[in-house]
Parts: structure tokens; sequence; C-alpha cells
């Protein structure tokens, strides 16, 4: 039976290979972006996939409640979430007004939050789920936290919220959870110095969401290797 998968921020950059990768592999892929247009845009070039766009606006809980039901509505349970979208507030302290931080935590914990609350119950009911959160070397304290404040700090609290809720998925369930770092990717965010591409950088989110039964889970990973957090 085909798996369905959606990806969050997957209109362009490494979300967009995700994308892609997941439908060469024959997924039903929805591709979850703020505007709906821009998804659609994206989708023509990817000829002869499953590909369904859903809008979704992670700045806005209740919005991402309201597009997500109906979207389930429609195409049924996620067996796969790659919650993948991101934003960069890369101010300095001194300047940071602190509703960027909110903002960043918005993006990158609450809104992932609320879709894993609803796409969990129904990957338990079936006994299986893979749950992908894209984070970054930035938030973890075991590569200093030296990045950007807002960004480290958010991308810290959604590997702390991957740890815990791993943490509480009994382990005869065949539902994974895990986060993943892309690494220094050429995109928008990542800026025209990064040395890698992002179909380097989604390889990772791909083998995650497709991690076999006995496979990981409430892990970190780069390069498909296990970083301490």
């Amino acid at each position: 039976m085909t798996k369905t998968v959606l990806v969050t921020g997957g209109n362009r950059g490494i979300g967009l290979e995700i994308v892609r990768g997941f439908a060469k592999q024959g997924y039903k892929v929805l591709l979850g972006c703020r505007r709906e247009e821009d998804g659609e845009d994206v989708k023509k070039d990817i000829v002869g996939k499953d590909i369904q766009v859903v809008e979704l606006d992670l700045s806005n809980t209740a919005s991402v409640k309201e597009h997500m039901n109906r979207a389930m509505a429609v195409y049924g349970n996620i067996d796969v979430l790659v919650n993948n979208a991101g934003i960069m507030e890369d101010g300095a302290w001194e300047e940071l007004d602190p509703a960027a931080i909110a903002q960043s935590m918005q993006v990158h914990v609450n809104g992932p939050f609320a879709l894993i609350q609803q796409v969990l119950p129904g990957m338990l009911e079936n006994n299986f789920g893979r749950i992908v959160n894209v984070s970054s070397g930035y938030g973890a304290f075991s590569e200093n936290m030296q990045g950007p404040l807002a960004y480290a700090v958010s991308k810290a609290a959604l590997n702390a919220l991957t740890l815990n809720l791993a943490n509480q998925i009994d382990s005869d369930k065949n539902v994974k959870i895990n986060a993943m770092c892309p690494g220094w990717v050429h995109t928008r965010m990542g800026g025209s110095s990064a040395p890698r591409t992002p179909e380097k950088g989604a390889e990772t989110a791909i083998w995650l969401g497709q991690l076999d039964d006995d496979g990981p889970s409430g892990q970190f990973f780069r390069d498909k290797k296990r970083l301490d957090w």
C-alpha cells in the first residue's frame, strides 16, 4: 500500500529535494508550503508523480490545524512527517527583538509540534510512522550552540522536543522520531558560499523517513551518522 509523506517547506531548497526523493520512491507526497500557488508552480516540474500541495503556514498554529484537518480528511493518515520548514533570524543578541525569538520558536517548535499532535495518533494506531525533524548542529550543545541566537535556541528546543517525544512512544510501537542536521547547504537560507547541494542536504531526511522496523529513534543525525545532542 502506498505510503503518504508530508514535507513542510517543500517548495524550495532542501524541502523540494526531500519531496523529489520521496516521490521517486513511489510515495504519495503532500508538499506543504505557505502559499498554495508556490507549491503548484514547482510541482509542475516533477512529472508523473503523485504530489499534492497543502497550504501550511507554520507561523499560525490555528491555521496549521485547520489546513491539516482538511488535508487528512482528503488524503487520510500521514505515514511520514518531515518537519523541514524553517526561518533564519541572524540578528546579534544586542539588537535582537524578543519577537524574533518567539517567531523562530513558532516555526521551528510550536508549528512542528502541532503537526505531530495531529499525525501521531494515526501512526500509533496503525503501528507505523516516521517523524523527521530537520534541525541543525547550531542547536546541539555538543557543538557549542555557536549559531545565531534565535535560530540556535529554537533548533535546540526542536532537538529537545524530538528526544522527549521519542521517550514517550512505547518501544513496541513501530513509530520512530529523529532529528537531523543537513549541513551547510547552498540555499536561499544557507547562502551562496555553502558547500553542499540541496540534494546532499536532503539525503539523511529521506533515509530517516524510510527506516526499517529495527531502526533508531530519539537520535540526532548528519550524513546518516549519529551525532551527540
